[in-house]
């Protein structure tokens, strides 16, 4: 059970998809009016279907994670100082417990958010992707003279970290810096057996970075995206399983990691393990956690993301919005989009509100599965450009917003960064027409 969502699994462990979700959803349609023997749960005292399995589940998880893959050889971790926040969570126990199995140091609670606490007293949001979230843990990390910051969501599914520099200053890493950071952490393992990457596959949603693709392209094993929630990043790592394809890892970007072949969902206290681990693995080279992503950017390229959203409180504004889009030059109904972004060639669209895929002709079937909502990513520049570009935008099915997911990518940092700059604008001014149609951006 995550915040306020209830959470329903199928038998494969993995979190239901279509038809699952439809035929249960349509089941519960059919039986609101509870049965009145429904109240009454004296039965559930003898029943012999009735067990509580919480202790055996516990010795289940940490026997998983203690012969994880990635975490049978850790460097040296006994000298590693870490701050921890459990964002008035459930966390707590379980890091402390982890952090025992792997014999790494106690670490120090932030007091104030230790406990599980529903009103969460000290953050106007319990999230790790808020800013601001880790204000009480930085603080405790500087009175202690501690470099490093874990922090996991209440409900212990996602994960965040922040790194003291050299500088003073502190580094919050973002959900795709983690992913790329974790997905390399894991494949310097299996170079150092010399297994075949050819059979190792990872899974990202689609709005998350293509830094892992590069990866992969480089590294020789397999890249699959899909669409973003873990329901899909687990039951994709299955297919690939059966496909004959090890998935040790899978993200999006929204600070969610899944480790391993037996837990198919995100998993905030495998990945405070695992972030561990990384920063003994860095340490051992000589670097920090930062300074090692920098030797990953040499090698695969430098990505930056900047994500964001429009509020726009109007549902025929947002269906205008993304019709002008899909008519953009009006050459051709519903399939003349913009031809370029940031001064970029745009090279690609796939459009999985209509179904279409501009790299796959002549069906221009797409691969992933259609969208509920507007959903069409971009993609943008060639080599000849030095500078690449992907760019989602779609609308929230739970808000009233206007998601947008843009990432460069190239050799010149700066340069890949101006263009950013210049491509939320045009989104904004452009695309959005955000002036016209009174968008609010924070």
């Amino acid at each position: 059970m995550t915040t306020g969502t209830r959470l329903v699994y199928w038998e494969n462990a993995v979190q239901i998809i279509a038809p699952h979700d439809t035929g249960i959803a349509s089941s519960i349609e059919k039986n609101l009016e509870p049965r009145a023997s429904a109240w009454d749960i004296s039965p559930l005292a003898s029943s012999e279907l009735c067990i509580d399995r919480t202790q055996e589940v516990k010795d289940a998880y940490f026997a998983v994670l203690k012969f994880s893959d990635h975490l049978r050889s850790l460097s040296d971790t006994s000298a590693l100082k870490f701050v921890n926040t459990s964002m008035h969570g459930v966390s707590d126990p379980f890091v402390q417990q982890a952090f025992e199995t792997f014999n790494i140091p106690p670490y120090i609670p932030v007091r104030e958010q230790q406990k599980p606490d529903p009103e969460f007293p000290t953050v106007k949001f319990p999230n790790p992707e808020e800013k601001g979230y880790e204000d009480l843990a930085l603080a405790t990390a500087d009175a202690n003279g501690i470099n490093h910051v874990l922090a996991q969501d209440p409900d212990s599914d996602r994960f965040s970290a922040a790194e003291k520099q050299p500088s003073g200053k502190w580094h919050v890493f973002t959900g795709d810096q983690l992913g790329t950071l974790f997905a390399s952490f894991i494949i310097e393992q299996y170079k150092a057996r010399s297994a075949d990457l050819s059979k190792v596959a990872m899974v990202a949603s689609t709005v998350s970075s293509k830094m892992i693709e590069s990866m992969a392209k480089i590294e020789g094993f397999k890249f699959v995206e899909c669409l973003t929630g873990f329901k899909y990043i687990g039951n994709t790592g299955l297919d690939l399983v059966r496909d004959g394809y090890e998935v040790p890892f899978g993200y999006e970007e929204a600070i969610g990691f899944m480790f391993g072949s037996e837990i198919r969902d995100k998993d905030g206290v495998a990945a405070t393990v695992s972030f561990a681990g990384l920063v003994a693995s860095a340490k051992s080279k000589g670097l920090n956690v930062r300074e090692y992503l920098e030797t990953l950017y040499k090698r695969y390229g430098y990505f930056k993301s900047n994500n964001g959203y429009f509020i726009c409180n109007e549902p025929p504004k947002i269906d205008a919005i993304f019709h002008r889009l899909r008519n953009f030059t009006g050459q051709e109904k519903d399939r003349s989009y913009p031809e370029t972004i940031g001064n970029l060639p745009i090279t690609s669209i796939v459009d999985l509100t209509l179904g279409y895929d501009s790299r796959y002709p002549p069906t221009y079937e797409p691969t992933l599965p259609l969208s509920s909502g507007h959903m069409v990513q971009f993609r943008a520049g060639r080599d000849e450009d030095d500078a690449r570009l992907i760019l989602t935008i779609r609308t929230s099915g739970t808000e009233p917003k206007i998601k947008y997911y843009l990432e460069g990518s190239g050799s010149d940092e700066a340069k890949v960064e101006g263009i950013l700059a210049r491509v939320v604008e045009e989104l904004g001014s452009v695309w959005m027409e955000a002036d016209k149609h009174g968008l609010l951006k924070p």
